[in-house]
């Protein structure tokens, strides 16, 4: 299995389990928290269903002030802001796998951390990570202090004795 590269500092895409905070100044009832839906997408009151998959907040502001400009806003000012980002997942010979809330800069020893540590019977050396790269599942052999990015399943792997 290939060692997983060390990602790029880049700007978080969008996927689903996202949960947003849109503010749209002086129109409150357009305004709340919205999750990124199954489909990538996400639904406000009063504008189509918008594609949020693979945006950065940046271009989901602008996506949503087209929609809006459109529609009933003459120069919509709009906010949108990541409130929690969508989780990640931790299996193998961990005390609780399961998910768990991203922390930013997180490591593959912080994500075991958070998941009660290893067991008795942990290979602790390194894991693997399955990671959505280009629309992409690929699964890469990661050591403890590799970044782990939101929507990541990191394997802890059996000791061999």
């Amino acid at each position: 299995m290939p060692d997983l590269q060390e990602s790029q500092a880049h700007p978080y895409q969008l996927d689903s389990g996202d949960e947003l905070r849109v503010i749209v100044l002086d129109d409150p009832q357009l305004s709340g928290q919205f999750k990124v839906d199954g489909t990538g997408a996400i639904s406000i009151p009063t504008v189509q269903r918008l594609e949020a998959r693979g945006k950065t907040t940046a271009q989901l502001e602008q996506d949503l002030r087209a929609a809006l400009k459109q529609g009933q806003l003459r120069s919509p000012e709009v906010s949108v802001e990541v409130v929690t980002a969508r989780p990640f997942f931790i299996l193998g010979e961990v005390a609780r796998p399961g998910a768990y809330p991203y922390v930013p800069d997180m490591s593959v020893l912080t994500a075991v951390a958070i998941a009660g540590g290893f067991t008795y019977r942990a290979q602790g050396d390194y894991v693997s990570v399955t990671r959505k790269i280009d629309n992409e599942k690929v699964e890469r052999r990661a050591g403890r202090s590799a970044r782990i990015e939101p929507g990541d399943v990191i394997y802890v792997f059996e000791r061999i004795i």
